[in-house]
């Protein structure tokens, strides 16, 4: 009997030229080490997760890296992009970069307007990060937006009501859990971390692997932590366990 195609969706955010010590950026050699493993498992019968390709964010380096070695392979992925960073935050792409990603073959989706933790906006703030974000990324590359990356993972009932009410069918978390066809509204991924390599890939994807069970397990008790530690101490512990870089704005990237 033909199990159901199961899929599962990778979460990146940066590449870089070289290794780093920052756990969200993946050297790009190594992205291409991922893709052709993706290559691989997608032509082969008896794969057990189908990848798929996710970017948040919008680092300018998604359009410098990610986009050639994508295009090489004649593979595709969802960059999801905060819009309010487009052409205003360095190290971001610009609208030029958005257009030819979008015109590439890429799927777009929003990110928000300014990562923002969803759970903490207001019922004004909401439409900012939902619907202006959507409405300019439609207005500025001529397409429908429906889906939505959602800053930090963090949601609740109201967060979800408010993107299903702006125009969001497909709503992605940082939840890593394999998804069945066809697709409901949320949609899990797998947060890729520089320190995974290219055989953990391969082990997570495989068949009879059960690793992807145990790593949705240590998510639900890191979303304990956060909760018991409150955001805005869990951010600071984040930084510093991942050794984030501090950015050039004064701010940090919100933690996963």
């Amino acid at each position: 009997m033909q199990h159901p195609l199961r899929k599962l969706y990778l979460l990146y955010h940066e590449l870089r030229p070289n290794s780093s010590k920052y756990s969200y950026a993946l050297e790009a050699r190594v992205f291409e080490q991922h893709m052709d493993l993706f290559v691989q498992v997608r032509e082969a019968t008896d794969s057990g997760l189908y990848p798929e390709i996710t970017f948040d964010d919008g680092h300018i380096s998604n359009s410098e890296f990610a986009l050639p070695i994508l295009q090489s392979r004649g593979l595709k992925a969802h960059f999801f992009i905060t819009v309010g960073w487009t052409g205003k935050r360095a190290g971001y792409m610009d609208w030029p970069e958005l257009r030819a990603l979008h015109q590439g073959g890429q799927l777009i989706g929003a990110h928000g307007w300014t990562h923002t933790l969803l759970t903490h906006c207001s019922v004004k703030d909401l439409q900012t990060e939902l619907g202006n974000a959507r409405l300019t990324l439609e207005d500025k590359l001529g397409t429908s937006i429906t889906t939505m990356s959602l800053p930090g993972g963090r949601y609740n009932r109201r967060v979800i009501t408010a993107c299903q009410e702006a125009g969001y069918t497909e709503i992605y978390t940082s939840i890593p859990r394999a998804e069945t066809a066809p697709l409901g509204p949320m949609i899990g991924r797998l947060n890729i971390r520089g320190n995974m390599n290219l055989e953990f890939i391969a082990k997570v994807l495989r068949p009879d692997s059960n690793v992807l069970s145990s790593l949705e397990r240590q998510y639900q008790i890191k979303a304990t932590a956060k909760t018991l530690l409150g955001d805005r101490l869990y951010e600071k512990l984040w930084a510093l366990l991942n050794r984030k870089e501090h950015d050039t704005d004064g701010g940090w990237a919100t933690a996963e």
